[in-house]
């Protein structure tokens, strides 16, 4: 039996670059009842898995021994939590979630973001790298670059006025910046990092000074600092890029109690609340629309520039826009559980999970990094043994080796991308659940689809109204007279296209409901019976010409009602549940793609065939859970790698059996937990833009890794033939770094490639 597991959630202040996570992580894992450790450089985070009797201010002490700054991010520890994933598809437990009354009661998503955002705002002000830190002139790191950079000219004055005093005075010049990265090189070591850059950089300063480069040994001490501040300014870019959605949320909102309206902070509201929202205001908080019809800017949140009409019964979301008209709306989530805290809280987690080439890469510069020595030592002592070469010559150039070799672009460019990537994504609503799911979007080849709430929009619409005898919209207020009240979702179509038509509905009476046949009441003095066709035929013997325009309906996938008036044939009411507005368009950008795609569906074959048929997809249709579980199977049996897409309800066995599984949702809809990656707004185009992203990811890396390694490999044959020194190998990797880094930051402004 395994002892319980706590999981405790860290903001790390100092962290710049892959190495850093590399030098806690290593740190941490060998601490007395540490399972499991995640540290992510773009979230600024560490997730430690640890026994419930961890000295946590032990793990705490050591972190700050390294050179940075830990706080614990407030909320509780929770006992037995699960770790983010490597792969997001290990543990995922698919069964038995719905996706449409998914329960939020209980998951952490919304203290934890919560917290992680007070967190941000009250306890880490301190932070070199966040936009609640200042100018980074003000952080800690800016400072001692510029006493670095102040002491070294102050050096080269001496130098100039007193050339015998020179040497010392740039030796002082290099203490300054060289005594705390020793002291982070010193730590590291003790920690089980021998080789960590700072260890690389003081052997390289220090042996610089000995063979007389004194002046060398403190300019590269300063540039190392100035490319150690550039890439943390460009690392806090990607970090605050999504904690930035946190500033769409207003502070405060007008609560109705009682009849009166009064001003509250927006994080005290409450689930039930009623908020009064006016034109030009921001939605304060998730809700529902319960008075009041507005266009609603959710570019904010969706990306989308055109305005959303929205009246009754529709849903808002936190940080989106009022346009035109006041509205109530009643609160559905508190502040700490909207859906922005929820995609911030996501893709932190997210980016603490490595995907492939990420894992790779790491393995690869564990042994990288100690080879680099090797060769920098042979370098150094090899031509001056055998062939009599000058010692300070190749001693020289074993150093400059020693610089050559930091790993620093090398490791950080694919989290880099992948963290740009995923804050790109949740901009637009594309939630992804870490790099390895990022990466496998690229490779899918099959995708799989839903019908009902993934296709279609999952709810019946009225398409066609069929006069025989009276005025369509006659026929129309008829019916929507019988349906008023009901919460029938043929009874809810029926209304809302009277709603739509304008159309005045009269008052019924005497109504009643006949099982299975339809309902009946007394409208305008007259009998009125919505009917099925089979309920209206045993009333009122249909013509052939009636049942031949009905049966048309029904092969065309359509649900028909008939409505009678005093036992006379007045018209007939057609329903379907529509497809989406853009899901020609979103199967088309994946077909172009080369992507198969496919319906399935547990509807009739009917009713699946016309849908079918109306967006050119293959059909199965009439397939239980197990079934739709098979042909995912038999897809993947194929040589295809497959996407599973659907609303979760009946999905779970196919969506886990997909290499990729992506649920359709809307606002707070969306059962994150369920699949791997998520549609946040619904729509059948942002899974071919998932996938482009995923690509668009994939080719930054290659160009990452690419610029990394080949500045690396030029300036090794440059150094080695005497052409360059000390000074263009710290600039070869921090140029390395800054350019993989502002390559990777360039995905932040992807705006979706669909």
């Amino acid at each position: 039996m395994t002892s319980p597991a706590a999981q405790t959630r860290y903001r790390v202040d100092g962290m710049d670059c892959a190495a850093c996570a590399t030098k806690i992580d290593t740190a941490v894992r060998r601490m007395p009842g540490v399972e499991d450790v995640n540290v992510s450089v773009t979230a600024g985070t560490m997730t430690v898995k640890h026994a419930l009797k961890s000295d946590l201010a032990a793990i705490e002490k050591k972190v700050t021994g390294l050179g940075y700054t830990v706080a614990q991010v407030k909320g509780k520890t929770e006992p037995n939590a699960r770790p983010a994933q490597d792969d997001a598809k290990d543990d995922h437990d698919h069964d038995g979630h719905d996706h449409a009354d998914h329960a939020h009661a209980g998951h952490d998503y919304a203290g934890a973001a919560k917290d992680d955002h007070d967190e941000e705002v009250e306890g880490l002000h301190g932070h070199d790298h966040t936009p609640a830190s200042g100018p980074w002139w003000n952080s800690a790191k800016g400072r001692l670059t510029i006493a670095s950079g102040a002491a070294l000219a102050v050096a080269f004055a001496v130098h100039t006025i007193w050339p015998a005093t020179g040497p010392w005075a740039f030796i002082a010049a290099m203490l300054i910046g060289l005594v705390p990265i020793g002291r982070r090189a010193v730590m590291a070591a003790l920690a089980g990092i021998p080789f960590s850059i700072e260890m690389l950089m003081t052997v390289a300063a220090v042996g610089a000074v000995i063979i007389g480069a004194g002046e060398e040994a403190a300019t590269v001490v300063f540039l190392f600092l100035v490319g150690e501040l550039l890439e943390g300014v460009a690392a806090g870019k990607a970090r605050s890029s999504i904690q930035a959605l946190t500033t769409l949320i207003p502070k405060t909102a007008l609560i109705e109690e009682n009849g009166t309206t009064r001003e509250v902070p927006a994080e005290s509201l409450s689930v039930g609340a009623t908020l009064l929202v006016r034109p030009g205001d921001r939605v304060p908080a998730d809700g529902e629309i319960t008075e009041g019809e507005s266009a609603i800017d959710e570019s904010p949140v969706s990306g989308e520039s055109v305005p959303v009409r929205k009246g009754v019964g529709d849903k808002v979301f936190a940080g989106t826009i009022n346009g035109d008209a006041v509205l109530r709306i009643k609160v559905t989530a508190a502040a700490a559980d909207n859906t922005i805290a929820r995609v911030v809280k996501l893709v932190e987690e997210a980016q603490e999970s490595k995907a492939p080439t990420e894992r790779f890469i790491d393995r690869f510069s564990r042994w990288y990094t100690p080879g680099v020595v090797v060769v920098a030592g042979l370098v150094a002592v090899v031509p001056p043994l055998a062939f009599a070469g000058d010692w300070n010559e190749w001693i020289y150039k074993g150093l400059a080796l020693l610089l050559i070799g930091c790993p620093c672009a090398l490791v950080i460019s694919v989290p880099a991308a992948i963290a740009a990537s995923l804050s790109a994504g949740a901009k637009r609503g594309l939630l992804m659940k870490g790099g390895a799911v990022l990466e496998g979007l690229g490779k899918i080849t099959a995708v799989a689809l839903d019908k009902t709430g993934t296709l279609t929009l999952g709810k019946p619409q009225v398409t066609d109204i069929v006069s025989f005898g009276r005025a369509e919209a006659d026929v129309l207020r008829l019916a929507a007279a019988l349906e008023t009240g009901s919460s029938h979702p043929l009874a809810i179509a029926i209304l809302a296209k009277a709603a739509a038509d304008k159309v005045k509905v009269p008052a019924a009476s005497k109504a009643q409901a006949l099982g299975g046949k339809g309902v009946k009441a007394t409208v305008e003095g007259a009998v009125v019976f919505l009917a099925s066709p089979q309920a209206a035929n045993e009333a009122v013997k249909l013509s052939a010409e009636q049942t031949a325009e009905i049966t048309a309906l029904n092969d065309q996938g359509k649900t028909v009602s008939l409505v009678l008036v005093d036992n006379k044939i007045a018209g007939a009411i057609a329903m379907r549940d529509e497809p989406r507005p853009d899901a020609l368009a979103g199967l088309k950008a994946l077909t172009d793609s080369g992507i198969k795609t496919v319906m399935l569906t547990g509807d009739n074959k009917r009713t699946a065939a016309a849908i079918g048929k109306q967006l050119g997809i293959e059909v199965r249709a009439e397939l239980l859970p197990e079934d739709k579980q098979r042909i995912i199977g038999e897809l993947k049996g194929q040589g295809l790698t497959v996407a599973k897409v659907g609303d979760g309800i009946n999905d779970a066995p196919a969506l886990a059996a997909a290499d990729i599984g992506i649920a359709m949702g809307g606002g707070t809809d969306v059962a994150l937990e369920t699949a791997d990656a998520a549609v946040l707004h619904g729509r059948v185009g942002d899974i071919a833009a998932m996938i482009s992203l995923s690509k668009t990811t994939m080719a930054n890396i290659k160009q990452n890794i690419s610029m990394a390694l080949g500045l690396k490999a030029v300036f090794l044959v440059t150094t080695v033939l005497g052409i360059t020194g000390l000074w263009p190998a710290i600039l070869a990797d921090t140029g390395a770094t800054v350019l993989v880094t502002a390559n990777a930051m360039r995905l932040l402004r992807w705006k979706g490639g669909a």
